[in-house]
């Protein structure tokens, strides 16, 4: 590490993306023993627009899925402009780039959504009609499988911008996550938190972050592992194995949860119609272990595998087009 540029951490250029980057490099450094300043020398943070970010003008199903919020940032890091990226878990995709890999998943953040209104309690307390706001198919299948009769509208941009669409009457409630709101110093925006399984089961890998590398690039990668934390490693090996079973992508609605609790892994899973009317779920138990990265994968995998089964390929026909 004796070039101060030797370590930069690419980031989405929005506020959220920026205090993630910030957060990993603070772990980075305590691992190390870094003072911040030094920290702030050895490892900048380059920021990139993604198209996700520039495109703010319909759901993400129609315009590219969850590969428009890492390409410019992964570019550079196959570019070798930088030795690490930071991401949301919830927005990768079930597979890297050839040359990327997964480097570290760090502690996870509250992993529940959030509902924000100003016109209600919870989403089941709406007003018949009332308009929903949301970009994320599994959130807007989940809501409508309950509550029908609700107008779902598209409400996109980063945290400050949906909350102010809010505020301006562009929707009557949203959803957004926990712990961007945590993140941000927003959480008392929220006018409820959701309960994962009798409200609304998160997205695959909500709350997590995601450290990439280059997977030839030992030196970055064995730093990554000092701020691993094999709990969140374990849920989300399950998590994305039960999501790639499902060939998961910003057009399907699948949710994924999975929890450590007295030394046993709880996992729940579930995929829906894209209006909410059909809904298949399936759950799992198994023994937390920190070194069963493929039993835990496995897991996830089997679940996925009997939803699939159940829901009939017909059903991921209709997805599809």
């Amino acid at each position: 590490m004796n070039d101060q540029n030797n370590f930069a951490i690419a980031s989405r250029q929005s506020p959220l993306a920026q205090v993630q980057a910030r957060h990993v490099r603070g772990l980075i450094a305590a691992a190390l023993g870094l003072e911040p300043a030094a920290a702030e020398k050895r490892m900048p943070i380059q920021t990139f627009v993604s198209a996700g970010d520039r495109n703010l003008s319909g759901p993400l199903a129609e315009i590219g899925g969850k590969g428009l919020f890492t390409k410019e940032v992964e570019d550079a890091l196959l570019s070798g402009a930088a030795r690490f990226a930071v991401h949301s878990m919830k927005d990768m995709p079930a597979a890297h780039p050839p040359g990327l890999v997964t480097a570290a998943i760090p502690p996870r953040e509250d992993p529940r959504d959030c509902f924000l209104s100003p016109r209600a309690d919870s989403p089941w307390d709406l007003p018949q009609g009332a308009r929903i706001g949301a970009a994320s198919v599994r959130r807007i299948a989940q809501i409508l499988s309950r509550r029908p009769d609700l107008d779902t509208v598209v409400l996109r941009g980063n945290v400050a911008t949906r909350l102010n669409k809010l505020a301006a009457g562009d929707a009557d409630a949203t959803f957004l996550a926990l712990a961007g709101l945590r993140r941000l110093g927003l959480e008392d925006r929220a006018t409820r938190v959701l309960d994962p399984l009798e409200d609304m089961l998160p997205a695959v890998g909500q709350g997590a972050l995601c450290i990439q590398a280059r997977e030839d690039d030992a030196e970055a990668l064995a730093l990554a592992r000092k701020i691993a934390c094999p709990e969140t490693t374990i849920c989300l090996e399950a998590e994305r194995a039960f999501l790639a079973g499902l060939d998961g992508s910003c057009r399907t609605p699948i949710a994924g949860l999975a929890r450590v609790e007295a030394g046993v892994v709880t996992f729940r899973g579930e995929l829906l119609s894209l209006d909410g009317r059909r809904r298949f779920a399936a759950s799992r138990e198994f023994a937390y272990d920190p070194e069963g990265a493929a039993h835990a994968a496995f897991v996830g995998a089997e679940a996925a595998r009997e939803i699939r089964d159940v829901a009939g390929e017909a059903f991921f026909e209709e997805l599809s087009l």
